[in-house]
């Protein structure tokens, strides 16, 4: 049985993580901004199921996380980044990310979710992971945060705040290694959830799995590495 932890565990893919470690067995920290709101992650209900509040933009709030999931638990094995923006996706959040409409307030918000929250959130659970059994830090990505295949404008903050996170979490793969802790990068792909629109190609369902048994599967040589859902290489 696995003890993890899952940011955005409220909604999409984060959801879907959340229900199928459950049906496998395992026991589940799911974070979100506001439990008390999550209907459907509170649906799936069980003994197993702890739902935690986190807000990435506040240092306080992920301590506070830290301390909530240490009155459950005394390890993690895994932590699974998963919370993320993107400014415009949908109606009711109109934010553009084209030239001409780009501003630094909202540059710095997704800054805050997409890169520097999850780095500071490793950070407050690493003692958790170090005490875990083969521990695991999957951080998820995006291609749009690859150098090699961008080839468009818009959207710029999520994109620029892709390549931070896979900044970030290279390096925190050069220091945790050392633990016995393997950090890898996982683009999703283009899921159907409110973020990925209708349009998009994989059901959340299908990419979950792939990422759980990417998770399962993964070796030290792999520390530092940056994947798909399938488990192909992304070029940086």
């Amino acid at each position: 049985m696995k003890r993890v932890l899952i940011t955005g565990a409220n909604r999409g893919l984060g959801l879907e993580l959340t229900r199928q470690y459950l049906e496998r067995g395992d026991t589940v920290y799911a974070a979100c901004r506001n439990p008390d709101a999550a209907a459907e992650l509170k649906a799936l209900g069980t003994t197993r199921l702890h739902l935690i509040q986190l807000d990435l933009t506040s240092e306080d709030s992920i301590a506070q996380a830290q301390k909530a999931v240490r009155r459950h638990t005394a390890a993690l094995d895994i932590l699974i980044n998963n919370a993320g923006i993107f400014p415009g996706a949908g109606p009711e959040d109109p934010a553009k990310q084209n030239l001409g409409a780009l501003t630094s307030d909202n540059a710095l918000t997704v800054f805050k979710v997409n890169a520097i929250g999850p780095v500071l959130v490793a950070q407050t659970f690493l003692e958790l992971l170090k005490a875990g059994n083969k521990p695991r830090i999957i951080s998820l990505s995006s291609g749009l945060g690859s150098l090699t295949w961008k080839a468009s404008g818009e959207p710029y903050h999520y994109s620029a705040s892709k390549a931070a996170l896979n900044m970030y979490m290279r390096a925190l793969a050069a220091e945790v290694g050392t633990y016995g802790l393997i950090s890898v990068l996982v683009d999703p792909g283009w899921m159907r959830t409110g973020m990925g629109g209708s349009n998009a190609a994989i059901p959340p369902a299908d990419s979950a799995k792939g990422i759980i048994r990417l998770t399962d599967q993964l070796h030290a040589e792999e520390n530092g590495s940056f994947v798909t859902w399938q488990g192909q290489p992304v070029p940086w």
